[in-house]
């Protein structure tokens, strides 16, 4: 199966850039696969070829041939759909074990909005001497809440939909993991935490590894969780 005909425009550590790398590693597509490595820092995203095919200068950007597919959540359905093999579904046969997957995935922007939005990015963007420590309270309760909703979900299971890693690993897996780049410990959540020492040793998850995490640990931003 060719690849040469694909590029992915990507920024290191994103987790939408993360989820259709992670689909391309399990269907055998990462490796070789024509790709660009954009910096943030340098606004890469609202220029050049980013620009050209996405107009709203976002990564990640994906061409197959002549067809461009923006949005991880779209580029890893397409991906799905045209690239899968018997051997590397992400989206189960029978239509009651898909719909839990879809659930999951769905429901996965709930980690980023009561987790990284709320307390990453807000102490990212405010001094720290200016944070309000009211609204520090308030949504690190509801970021506990919602890691612990996931630690129930996880159960006894290895992956988040039973005994098979689905597209429903690859939505949620990203974010987690910048979670616990970004200092959380979850000493309450020990279903989730051997989720991700799990996740982290599939062969796609280390293929794809952001290159900058590779240079040192991340700043423990969120140590109180």
């Amino acid at each position: 199966m060719s690849n040469k005909q694909m590029h992915l425009w990507w920024g290191s550590g994103s987790a939408p850039c993360w989820k259709p790398m992670l689909v391309l590693a399990e269907k055998g597509l990462w490796e070789g696969l024509p790709n660009t490595k954009i910096e943030f820092s340098k606004k890469e995203h609202k220029q050049g070829d980013v620009l050209k095919y996405n107009p709203r200068g976002q990564v990640p950007t994906f061409k197959d041939g002549d067809l461009v597919v923006n949005e991880s959540g779209a580029i890893c359905m397409y991906l799905e759909e045209k690239y899968s093999k018997d051997s590397n579904k992400l989206l189960p046969a029978d239509v009651n074990k898909r719909a839990e997957v879809y659930q999951r995935m769905f429901e996965s922007p709930n980690l980023q909005t009561n987790v990284t939005e709320k307390l990453v990015y807000y102490r990212w963007m405010n001094k720290e001497e200016e944070w309000d420590k009211k609204y520090l309270e308030e949504h690190t309760e509801k970021a506990k809440e919602e890691l612990s909703r996931w630690n129930t979900i996880l159960g006894d299971n290895d992956y988040l939909c039973g005994k098979e890693f689905t597209m429903a690993d690859v939505f949620v897996y990203p974010v987690l993991a910048f979670l616990i780049r970004s200092g959380a410990k979850l000493p309450n959540q020990p279903a989730l935490m051997q989720y991700y020492k799990r996740v982290t040793q599939r062969p796609s998850v280390q293929a794809t590894w952001p290159p900058h995490w590779k240079e040192g640990e991340g700043k423990p931003i969120l140590s109180d969780l």
